[in-house]
């Protein structure tokens, strides 16, 4: 009997696990939403009709769950940054990383960046935020630490 049953205690933990998503980091926000976490979105995104790496950000004290697609820019990667209150992309070449409006390419796709949502001083702040190039990672870690300031 307590065979079986450690039996069937491994099958459910071995289930569980196997539907979350994948931790990638964590970090402080600094702000009122608390800490972050960021996970390897389950699925790939869509965007003008190309699937793509995507990353889920959640915070400690709010619901708000921020999905960022990495797109291949010119020199460097980009990162789509998308939520239900806002969406802007984060943009990176040799000089710099920082936030800019939504390309008008991804209208198509419904997306655009509702200026009455964000915070445009913050904003302009935010438009060179490192110098030089750093991996998906680190960058989608200052994404998840800088975006929420953006929103009014």
């Amino acid at each position: 009997m307590k065979r079986v049953f450690f039996a069937v205690v491994l099958v459910v933990a071995m289930v569980t696990t196997s539907f979350s998503r994948e931790l990638v980091a964590e970090g402080k926000t600094h702000s009122a939403l608390g800490d972050y976490k960021i996970e390897m979105a389950d699925n790939p995104v869509k965007l003008n009709g190309v699937d793509h790496k995507a990353f889920i950000i959640s915070y400690q004290n709010s619901p708000l769950e921020v999905t960022v697609v990495v797109t291949k820019g010119k020199n460097c990667k980009n990162y789509v940054v998308l939520s239900d209150k806002l969406s802007v992309q984060y943009v990176c070449n040799e000089n710099y990383f920082g936030v800019q409006m939504l390309d008008p390419s991804f209208e198509k796709d419904g997306f655009k960046t509702a200026t009455a949502a964000l915070n445009k001083s913050e904003y302009f702040h935010q438009k060179a935020i490192t110098s030089g190039k750093r991996d998906e990672v680190e960058n989608t870690q200052m994404i998840a630490a800088y975006f929420p300031m953006l929103i009014n």
